[in-house]
């Protein structure tokens, strides 16, 4: 089982691969997306005609050089790219530990689980994608609007944006400015003093904190 944290950003990223259906059926487009597991920021991503070992492996390249800062861990699932040697050798050229899930554990990699939901639920995605340049227009324009415009709830309803570049903690304070004023005008509409939500400061894939113990056995 993983066990990873990040208490800041650029500390783990998490990949995986998703297919959108293409035109006509059997034609899928294959979207590649690399997350910030503590910024729920989208770090890097692709679409591509297939899944691709030397197209991960550039990807992931390209994203780390962009990032500026080499992450500790990279976590993916048990896919033929995320094992390949072409990753592997990156990685370890790189001096990043590589994580994976364990076979059909969905929860071991939850970020990009999530995320994936997230632009599959949205109101304007397509059931079927035109051709490549559509699939890749309209994931570039989601994936802006993810990072820069969408209020995650999982890290406090700010943007990924906004946590990846430190500007989350400002926010909150003009949050909670705004809060204290509203709550001094109309006291009777709160049940009590309002509070902006707090920014987690650690992101686990299996906290060993929540996880259950087996209940004792009985005789």
């Amino acid at each position: 089982m993983p066990e990873l944290v990040a208490t800041a950003p650029s500390q783990v990223f998490t990949w995986d691969i998703t297919k959108a259906a293409g035109p006509r059926k059997g034609i899928w487009y294959h979207t590649y997306v690399i997350i910030d597991i503590f910024s729920r920021y989208i770090v890097g991503h692709t679409v591509e005609l297939a899944e691709s070992a030397a197209r991960a492996e550039e990807l992931i390249r390209e994203t780390i050089e962009r990032n500026g800062i080499v992450p500790e861990t990279v976590h993916a699932d048990r896919g033929t790219a995320m094992t390949s040697r072409k990753v592997s050798q990156l990685l370890i050229d790189l001096g990043v530990t590589q994580s994976h899930s364990r076979p059909k554990v969905s929860n071991d990699n939850p970020y990009n689980e999530a995320q994936f939901k997230t632009t599959k639920y949205m109101a304007d995605f397509p059931q079927r994608f035109d051709s490549l340049s559509h699939a890749r227009e309209w994931f570039d324009a989601f994936i802006l609007y993810y990072n820069h415009e969408h209020r995650h709830s999982g890290i406090g309803l700010h943007t990924p944006a906004s946590v990846h570049f430190g500007t989350a903690e400002e926010v909150r304070e003009q949050r909670a400015v705004t809060l204290v004023e509203a709550y001094a005008r109309h006291p009777e509409r709160f049940g009590r003093r309002p509070r902006p939500p707090e920014i987690p400061q650690a992101a686990w894939i299996n906290d060993p904190a929540k996880r259950r113990e087996p209940a004792p056995q009985t005789s």
